[in-house]
């Protein structure tokens, strides 16, 4: 896959044959069957379920929306939306504010670029200094940290309105051995959009539902292994995980410096490629399209030519299987090379990433909880969880954290040999599977249908697509792929370190092509009226 960068494919997709001109948004019909407002009516004259940030930039410059406006619907859609899903922790009370700021700059001409104006929700282990950052645990819900974590320096930098916090798994999925997604103590429990009583999966969930249920513009998860791709795909949203580094990490709760990152949300490529070039730090303002000329090689949207290797993972359900092979067909209509692979070392692969992760556990939760007011160290963590039992509603266990305090410290050299031998795996997986088959990318399911919520049962999630890009710090993309009855499945596509742009082009294009991006679909959950 050629390397590209986040520069040259924003604005490529901004000025290329996917997002020529920025099209006007689609204008808003009622629904045949209710005859009520499609389920994203705004009032604005745009359907807030399939409008691009390109769409809404274009309308911000022509004067006929405000951010102003648009902050207020998403405020309103909260409002009367998130009562059922319970995806949104709080809202910013200076949102309205940052959006006028931003109509300001917009009216002088002087917008800071695709992002200025555009709300975003941020995942509640990302640090604000003006809102509580809680990793959805009680021990953190006292004072709003002392500054801003750097990913969120950068979106304010660009314009764009912080509109509030979102639930996530409390600390990340990393405390219980058996845990229950999209649970915390500080949050409660956030529902799956499309079924309620069904998984948004872990542990950016409350990122992934808000924005299934067109809550916010855009959203911030994090990921260690499968916690930005899984909730995508379980929502039918788009999640990418970033190589590793793209993103600092400054600011936000860890689980492990060797796999965290940040990364964008969003229900198309475009907003998500548009949010990465922002906090990644490229300069994403859209060129004059004429000085596209001198872009070279082939253009988005295009998938003759490609090659992508299809890892079936026939664990995950025949049904699913289904979805995967209905995609390859489609792949291959529109020109690609679609060939079956399995990724080498997965199951050596699975034996060492968790000794690992507890090692690195200790040491990052420590640093970081040394920057906090409430518990100093995991130590304190663990005796404040024995001594709140609000922590323990949902499940009681805390067997992460007391492995994690008697794991090796980083400093061993029997854990630098793991994490050495691990690290090299998942590279060799994806490197060698990539070359051997002279792959563009390598296509896999990224989840199975959203299991039942279930407090005692906990998570149905051994979900192996995540983990060669995570923990190899490549990164991965996942897409809306197709249903199994009422609920989303993904196709998680994956590539080489810092092939990010080359990633998420390739993923614009498999979205067209896969008819999962503004086709209308309905959410029972939601009640009458709501169709996307």
């Amino acid at each position: 896959m050629r390397k590209r960068s986040i520069t040259t494919l924003v604005t490529t997709l901004i000025a290329g044959s996917l997002f020529a001109s920025a099209p006007a948004p689609r204008a808003q019909a009622t629904d045949a069957a209710t005859g009520d407002p499609p389920r994203g009516s705004s009032g604005l004259g745009v359907d807030l379920d399939t409008v691009t940030i390109p769409e809404l930039q274009a309308r911000m410059a022509d004067g006929s929306l405000t951010s102003s406006a648009l902050t207020r619907a998403y405020l309103g859609r909260i409002k009367e939306i998130d009562p059922r899903i319970n995806a949104v922790l709080r809202t910013d009370p200076t949102s309205l504010r940052q959006a006028a700021a931003s109509d300001s700059r917009h009216r002088k001409g002087d917008a800071r670029g695709p992002l200025d104006g555009i709300p975003v929700l941020l995942k509640d282990n990302v640090n604000t200094r003006d809102m509580p950052t809680t990793a959805g645990s009680l021990a953190l819900a006292g004072e709003p940290p002392d500054t801003d974590a750097a990913l969120v320096t950068r979106l304010r930098d660009a314009g764009a309105v912080i509109l509030g916090k979102t639930n996530l798994s409390e600390w990340a999925n990393f405390r219980a051995e058996q845990p229950t997604s999209g649970w915390s103590a500080v949050g409660g429990q956030t529902h799956n959009p499309y079924v309620l009583d069904r998984n948004p999966c872990g542990s950016s969930s409350g990122s992934a539902a808000a924005l299934a249920a067109s809550l916010s513009q855009v959203a911030i998860g994090t990921e260690t292994d499968g916690s930005i791709v899984c909730p995508a795909g379980m929502t039918g949203v788009v999640g990418h995980k970033p190589s590793l580094g793209l993103v600092s990490q400054s600011g936000v709760v860890p689980i492990s410096a060797e796999q965290d990152t940040a990364g964008p949300m969003a229900r198309n490529v475009i907003d998500t490629a548009l949010t990465l070039s922002v906090l990644s730090g490229g300069d994403a303002t859209p060129p004059d399209p004429a000085d596209l000329a001198e872009e070279a090689g082939t253009h988005p949207g295009e998938l003759r030519g490609k090659r992508i290797g299809l890892w079936r993972l026939p664990p995950l359900g025949p049904e699913v299987d289904a979805v995967m092979t209905r995609t390859a067909e489609r792949l291959r209509a529109a020109g690609a090379e679609v060939v079956e692979v399995k990724p080498p070392y997965q199951k050596r692969i699975a034996e060492l990433e968790f000794p690992a992760l507890l090692s690195e556990f200790h040491r990052d939760i420590n640093a970081y909880l040394a920057t906090r007011d409430g518990p100093r160290d995991l130590a304190e963590l663990i005796e404040f969880n024995r001594t709140h039992p609000a922590e323990r509603t949902c499940f009681a266990g805390q067997e992460l954290f007391e492995q994690a305090l008697q794991a090796p410290p980083t400093t061993d050299p029997e854990y630098q040999a793991t994490r050495a031998e691990l690290t090299d795996l998942a590279r060799r997986s994806i490197d060698e599977t990539m070359a051997t088959h002279e792959l563009d990318a390598i296509a896999a399911p990224t989840n199975p249908p959203a299991w039942t919520t279930d407090c005692a049962r906990g998570d149905d999630d051994v979900i192996p697509s995540s983990t060669p890009a995570a923990v190899s710090g490549y990164p991965s993309l996942s897409v809306p792929a197709g249903f199994v009855g009422e609920l989303p499945v993904g196709l998680l596509l994956m590539a080489g370190d810092r092939e990010d742009a080359a990633l998420l082009s390739l993923g614009a294009a498999v979205e067209q092509r896969l008819d999962a991006w503004r086709a209308p679909r309905y959410l029972p959950s939601l009640g009458p009226g709501t169709t996307r």
